[in-house]
């Protein structure tokens, strides 16, 4: 699943992030998401989220999607 739609995006979720400095490389960084940040319903380049580890970056791709 990717991270696009708000819906598919919940508190205590494992995704995978790119961080605003990794956009270039796009490396991924790992994390359990803390709060959604975008407040639309959809974005194209992936909903923003910041990690329960206090990293903010845009989803890529959802792990676990069991809560």
């Amino acid at each position: 699943m990717n991270g696009q739609k708000r819906a598919d995006i919940k508190p205590g979720l494992e995704v995978d992030i790119v961080l605003k400095q990794d956009q270039a490389s796009g490396k991924l960084t790992r994390g359990i998401v803390k709060d959604l940040l975008t407040k639309s319903p959809s974005h194209p380049h992936g909903i923003k989220v910041r990690l329960t580890s206090g990293q903010v970056g845009r989803v890529k791709q959802v792990i676990s999607t069991s809560i």
